[in-house]
């Protein structure tokens, strides 16, 4: 497959890569791994690829002229959409729990889907909406693997905290670079998310937020940085956030 059909077929957000499995594998790997998460982690994956071609279709049925530009996008939801329904049977009927956790991202993927259709993918609000599914991600997947409920809510917290903090960063080194006011929010955030980690979430993770927080700080005072440094470093820390909540609750 030539790259011009890859790029054509999955998602140019390369930052949405890391806040998918992240949450995932600390869900799997802090209870009892089964194979069962291997289905369910192709089930979500799937889903991901055939909502983000369900969103352009939307986008572009809505605000482009060119009528095939939007058409372009059928063929891969058809795909996915194909792909995914016998892994999400199969999951269903295995735990047929999991039914409700698809019920209840459904309202914040619809969200999403209206930011698509009215061409505001990159609003602040959007991309915080869609942190939040992929949170609860690390809840399913702790329970897949027998883990109770009560030990999921502090290290989804901590996934929580740290990607909705890298909407705000992100921007203010992108799209919001030089905006005063998005470096003192992302700042404030950041601050605030300092402290939470080091009420209820441990001295790993305090120490964690302490990194996220100088990043958010000191980076954006470098002036332009490109984009595939500031991706580079989400990435980084993406997996010391894993080994983090691995040392906090494992």
């Amino acid at each position: 497959m030539s790259s011009r059909a890859v790029r054509r077929w999955l998602p140019n957000q390369h930052g949405a890569w890391a806040m998918l499995v992240v949450p995932f594998l600390a869900g799997m790997l802090l209870g009892d791994p089964t194979p069962w998460h291997a289905l369910l982690l192709l089930a979500w994956l799937l889903g991901y690829l055939a909502v983000f071609h369900v969103q352009q279709w939307l986008r572009l049925r809505h605000n482009s002229r060119n009528p095939r530009a939007a058409a372009r996008h059928t063929r891969p939801v058809r795909l996915f959409t194909t792909a995914l329904v016998p892994c999400g049977v199969a999951l269903v009927v295995h735990a047929p729990w999991l039914l409700l956790a698809a019920v209840c991202a459904a309202p914040f993927l619809a969200v999403n889907c209206w930011y698509a259709w009215r061409n505001r993918e990159r609003a602040l609000v959007n991309g915080l909406v869609a942190v939040v599914p992929a949170c609860g991600m690390l809840p399913v997947a702790l329970l897949l693997g027998g883990g109770a409920i009560a030990d999921a809510w502090r290290p989804a917290l901590a996934c929580l905290l740290y990607f909705a903090g890298t909407v705000l960063y992100v921007k203010t080194m992108i799209r919001e670079r030089g905006s005063t006011a998005y470096r003192w929010a992302s700042g404030g955030y950041h601050a605030v998310a300092l402290g939470v980690a080091a009420a209820v979430l441990g001295p790993w993770l305090a120490g964690f937020f302490a990194v996220c927080l100088g990043r958010a700080l000191a980076v954006p005072a470098l002036g332009r940085v490109r984009v595939g440094v500031v991706g580079a470093g989400e990435a980084v820390l993406s997996v010391l956030l894993l080994t983090a909540l691995l040392l906090s609750f494992g």
